[in-house]
């Protein structure tokens, strides 16, 4: 780990796991706010995700905001702690969005200042969450599977390629010699018979 990862990653993670640890000891100031949310993101999350995970959601909107501090908390100790860092980058950015649409949609307020105010701190959670993502790819300078994957498909159409040009090479040498080979068998086939003739008159009685 490089030295800007080491003191990157806390300082990412230090603002979920302090607002995430307040938010499971005390929701209920969330609770308004995350209510709308709730009602919208809690049937559709129940409709799409498997019964394992469904059934398992809360019901009360005081309990989802707990379970999303808890959440929150859970992945910052992973990404501060580099231990399991990008499923807890990943973590944190789910996290964030239904706490970004909750505290901060701006665009429901009709007076100025608070709306100006709003549109701030949700422009700041769309920083976060771009941070976010980008420690969810980051492989520590190592390369990526997909990476390896798309390098090793790479490697091996090259080393195919490199196989069937030897091949085509030794399949023109080995033509080429076995030419040559002919031509010379030929050419000692025509001589041994022309001193097989030569020989052959030598021994003829002179008439």
């Amino acid at each position: 780990m490089t030295v800007v990862r080491a003191l990157a990653r806390p300082l990412l993670s230090a603002i979920f796991i302090v607002q995430g640890a307040k938010a499971v000891r005390n929701p209920d100031p969330h609770v308004a706010k995350a209510e709308p949310v709730a009602d919208r993101l809690v049937p559709l999350i129940k409709k799409l995700a498997p019964a394992q995970v469904s059934d398992r959601l809360p019901e009360s909107t005081r309990n989802l905001v707990r379970l999303n501090g808890a959440a929150q908390v859970i992945g910052g100790v992973a990404l501060a702690s580099g231990s399991g860092r990008r499923l807890g980058a990943l973590v944190l950015a789910g996290s964030l969005v239904p706490t970004t649409l909750a505290g901060h949609s701006f665009w429901q307020e009709s007076e100025p200042t608070v709306r100006q105010a709003q549109q701030v701190q949700f422009l700041k959670n769309l920083g976060l969450l771009g941070g976010l993502l980008l420690a969810a790819v980051d492989t520590d300078g190592k390369p990526g599977v997909v990476w390896r994957t798309t390098h090793g498909a790479k490697a091996a159409k090259r080393e195919t390629k490199r196989g069937a040009k030897l091949a085509k090479r030794e399949t023109r040498r080995a033509a080429a010699h076995a030419v040559h080979e002919a031509h010379h068998l030929a050419h000692s086939a025509r001589r041994e018979a022309k001193l097989a003739t030569q020989t052959a008159k030598a021994d003829l009685p002179f008439l």
